[in-house]
């Protein structure tokens, strides 16, 4: 894979991730209902300091939340996992973000038409 690739990959996702992202923020938070962890502080940084905040530091600090709801009992929010995996697509790591996908969409099917586009893209990789 060309470094080119990746980014005619990015694309695509990033604006697909707008989308979701914006359908999160407009009324799925609820604190009582989901571990949000870094998730928002995450999605602010890739956007307000991407340099700062690269593919490498979301995957850290999302795996990180990841075992914290684990040993909370508590879900992830919508959004989570298909941001998790849409960064590890930006370091090439496609079966992690084809397992964050399928988890994107068998946690919240109604992002199942958005996560099959993207698992069809991965798929050509």
């Amino acid at each position: 894979m060309e470094p080119g690739e990746v980014k005619a990959l990015s694309k695509p996702l990033l604006a697909g991730f707008c989308v979701m992202a914006a359908l999160v923020f407009a009324g799925c938070r609820s604190p009582d209902t989901y571990y949000w962890g870094h998730y928002e502080d995450v999605i602010y940084g890739m956007y307000a300091h991407p340099d700062r905040v690269p593919p490498e530091v979301q995957i850290q600090k999302l795996e990180e939340d990841v075992h914290k709801a684990i040993s909370a009992n508590k879900p992830l929010p919508p959004g989570f996992r298909a941001h998790l995996g849409y960064a590890y697509s930006e370091v090439g790591k496609w079966d992690l973000a084809r397992q964050e996908f399928e988890a994107e969409k068998k946690a919240f099917p109604e992002s199942a038409i958005f996560m099959d586009r993207l698992l069809t893209n991965l798929a050509k990789k």
